[in-house]
């Protein structure tokens, strides 16, 4: 098949989070399965930085009322893949992709509309006629549409499918303040109010719907986890799936991992305790390997389960434990850790940071990863923890309860430690139980890291799952 596939980041291009790693790993993966992928994306200030990127084609001309988007398409390739990239200054030549630091561009929702349109004119322009349109998370999620009432019979063939990585991000604006959209007038019907949630456009015009888990998916069509969707995904239900990303192993692997002490596998957990000793004298804490670490990377927002989290760690820190916390965000739950770590110096190390080298240091010397989300629509750090034999204590949601196996639940194939209830007292009951099972069994401990170990969830399974729903 030939795949245009939709994005508004890639990883090795432009990347601000787990959108980027699907926007290279998928293409990828389809591609060595045969099918001819063109990645379409915005040609960002750091793109043009990185790469001086010849014009593929003559400049490309879209209008919409009474102002011309004059654009040129740049050429570049990514392993192979081709990747389409639409070089419109005004829009996409700025500090940030969708913001300048904590702030968004008030004018993201005229940037993506216009972007959804021309990445449509880049595929004609590059004479790329696709049978299968692939469109990701808000930022491309009027694409279909514009496929809909594209009158030049190029996309006739084509079907659309319009993946939700998370549907708490909708890009929802007034559409007066669209001047790309204005003379759309059909989408006046489609209004709430004046606001255009582009999301719901996605849902509604696409073909096919789906979310990056089986259980996300599946949330997404109930009350509480459709993100105040809940009509929109009931209309398409029969039309929406959930397909588990998968990980690259190829840079999360404690055997060839260049950022940790020592290199272990499965059957010899040796140097995981060479790495333990690495990361508390890297944060300062008492290097004693009888003391568990339980680690966290994440960006510091509510959605990762702080609601819980903080109400609970002077608890948690009356037990034989240290914490190791590492990330970025929200100002008020870095200052209330900061507080709680200048209380418990030698339990709890508190990192406002972020590197690649800490990430893979937490992963690797940790006992325990911390991912008690709120809600999770794949989540990659629990496989990570997995593939590093430290096992995730995580919330029963998203792709966290489809990756996740629970001891109490079935401790023959158990791989962590799953809870319920988003609430502290759960968490720190699920916490406990990981602290006894590590201090009273320690055999038991480690045939379950070999076991987490061995899990594998691969891009080619995800291909081959995505490769089934573009042909049905």
């Amino acid at each position: 098949m030939k795949i245009l596939f939709v994005v508004s980041e890639v990883e090795d291009l432009v990347k601000t989070g787990g959108l980027a790693d699907v926007g290279k790993a998928l293409p990828l993966a389809l591609s060595k399965m045969g099918h001819e992928v063109t990645i379409v994306m915005p040609y960002y200030k750091q793109l043009a930085d990185k790469f001086d990127a010849p014009d593929y084609c003559d400049k490309q001309t879209l209008y919409s009322g009474h102002k011309s988007y004059e654009f040129a398409v740049k050429n570049l390739s990514l392993e192979g893949v081709q990747v389409l990239a639409v070089d419109y200054p005004e829009y996409f030549a700025r500090k940030g992709l969708y913001s300048d630091d904590y702030h968004a561009y008030p004018d993201n929702a005229e940037r993506f509309a216009f972007f959804a349109s021309a990445a449509l004119q880049a595929s004609k322009a590059a004479g790329f006629q696709p049978d299968i349109v692939h469109c990701n998370d808000w930022h491309t999620a009027l694409t279909p549409y514009f496929v809909s009432i594209e009158d030049t019979g190029f996309f006739d063939q084509a079907k659309t499918i319009f993946t939700i990585h998370n549907g708490a991000y909708q890009g929802t604006h007034r559409f007066s303040d669209i001047a790309y959209l204005q003379p759309h007038y059909q989408l006046h019907s489609q209004l709430d109010g004046d606001a255009l949630n582009f999301v719901r456009m996605g849902i509604r015009y696409a073909n096919k719907i789906n979310a990056v888990s089986p259980n996300y998916a599946q949330e997404l069509l109930t009350p509480l986890g459709s993100h105040h969707l809940f009509n929109e995904f009931q209309n398409r239900r029969h039309d929406v799936s959930g397909i588990l990303n998968g990980c690259d192993y190829s840079q999360w692997d404690p055997i060839n991992d260049p950022h940790i002490a020592k290199n272990y596998h499965h059957g010899d957990l040796t140097g995981k305790k060479a790495c333990k000793a690495e990361l508390q004298q890297e944060l300062g804490l008492p290097k004693k390997v009888r003391i568990p670490i339980i680690g966290m990377v994440c960006r510091l927002t509510d959605q990762k389960g702080f609601g819980f989290i903080l109400p609970m760690l002077d608890k948690l820190m009356q037990h034989d434990v240290q914490l190791a916390i590492i990330g970025t965000g929200d100002p008020e739950i870095s200052q209330y850790l900061q507080k709680v770590a200048d209380r418990y110096p030698k339990k709890l190390a508190f990192v406002e940071d972020f590197s690649v080298r800490k990430a893979h240091m937490i992963e690797a010397g940790s006992d325990f990863f911390l991912m008690p989300s709120l809600f999770e629509p794949c989540g990659l750090n629990q496989m990570y923890s997995l593939a590093y034999g430290t096992l995730p204590i995580v919330r029963a949601v998203g792709g966290l309860k489809d990756t996740v196996i629970d001891l109490a639940e079935n401790p023959d194939m158990a791989t962590g430690f799953v809870f319920e209830q988003p609430d502290s007292s759960a968490l720190l009951s699920c916490i406990q139980r990981a602290l006894l099972f590590y201090h009273e069994a320690p055999k038991e401990l480690e045939l379950t890291q070999q076991r987490a170990m061995q899990s594998r969830f691969t891009w080619e399974a995800a291909a081959k799952d995505y490769e089934t729903l573009y042909l049905s």
